[in-house]
């Protein structure tokens, strides 16, 4: 004897009943949790804005370019920080981006099948570490080393190069905005290996044969196959680093040597927003100290959510440019 499950006209089986009130029920408590995702948004915003309101009313717009930061005078201003983040994360990236490249294709394309994982799980471990280690080891280890090797044959070396010494000079302290953006770059390093590979072994085995096949070489089966059909992961995995590299407090803290001194040469000390939060927020005397502390995290917040917006658009058009082209 076996059993069948019998069904009404309307295409449900019998027994289970319409409850139209669960659909309606669930539909709104998802869109409830969506409203707390804009509510706390509009919350940081909020309080952000408000919280600096002296240095808004005080210096306006010219907070932003002034580099002023004398906190017994009442001075304040947000270039140093500013130019440090910007200078710090790009410096990350353009190092970071191409050798998390590079272990992604060797990851995916050239590893022995025995060297995969352990090497995969090596860098799942390094994004797991406490950026306070990656800033204690920096400082520790990294700084003597860079200071006493690396800093006075990158500055001897570069001396005479147009544009390249003057970002480049200056005594070898080890310390300074240039040290910083290595050891970020070390930081966003498993975070975009991670994406870059998980993306790249999405590419259905057929159209990497079948490049092979065709007698293409393992680059170009990367540049003309696999960027092409994962280009939009890879996108996002740079952002999240970026991400990760615009907001690092304690890594840079350490090793970036916290002056509010604007200076050319990435080889001198310089600041960061996350930094300069990190060192003076539990020292800011006075209501404008503390509001110009807080329209440095403000600043901070819209220039992530800026790159963020960008990166965003920069995916929407191309989805668009895809769909015109097929």
């Amino acid at each position: 004897m076996t059993n069948a499950t019998t069904m009404n006209p309307s295409g449900r089986p019998r027994g289970i009943a319409p409850a139209p009130w669960k659909d309606t029920a669930f539909e709104w408590l998802t869109r409830a949790f969506a409203l707390v995702v804009f509510s706390l948004l509009a919350a940081i915003v909020i309080s952000l804005v408000l919280g600096s309101q002296l240095t808004l009313e005080k210096y306006g717009f010219a907070f932003i370019w002034s580099a002023d930061w004398d906190p017994v005078q009442g001075n304040f201003g947000a270039l140093v920080p500013i130019y440090g983040t910007v200078a710090t994360s790009l410096i990350a990236m353009l190092i970071g981006v191409p050798v998390s490249f590079g272990i992604a294709l060797f990851l995916t394309e050239l590893s022995p099948a025995w060297l995969k994982r352990p090497l995969g799980t090596a860098i799942e471990l390094l994004a797991g570490i406490p950026s306070i280690i990656y800033g204690m080891w920096g400082l520790f280890v990294f700084v003597p080393i860079f200071q006493s090797y690396l800093q006075p044959w990158i500055i001897d070396g570069l001396s005479g190069v147009p544009l390249a010494g003057a970002l480049f000079e200056g005594p070898p302290i080890g310390i300074g905005m240039f040290t910083a953006g290595l050891i970020l770059s070390i930081m966003v390093i498993p975070f975009i290996t991670a994406v870059m590979r998980d993306v790249f072994e999405l590419v259905p085995p057929m159209l990497k044969e079948s490049a092979y096949g065709l007698g293409a070489t393992t680059w170009e089966v990367v540049w003309q196959v696999v960027l092409p059909y994962t280009r939009v992961g890879v996108i996002g995995g740079i952002m999240l680093g970026l991400g990760r590299a615009l907001g690092e407090t304690m890594a840079v803290t350490f090793v970036i040597g916290n002056a509010h001194r604007l200076a050319v040469s990435l080889m001198a000390p310089g600041n960061s927003i996350a930094s300069a939060l990190a060192n003076e927020f539990t020292e800011a005397v006075g209501d404008l100290y503390f509001s110009a502390l807080i329209e440095l995290g403000l600043i901070l917040f819209l220039i992530t959510t800026v790159v963020l917006a960008l990166s965003k658009l920069l995916l929407m058009r191309m989805a668009r440019a895809e769909g015109t082209r097929t």
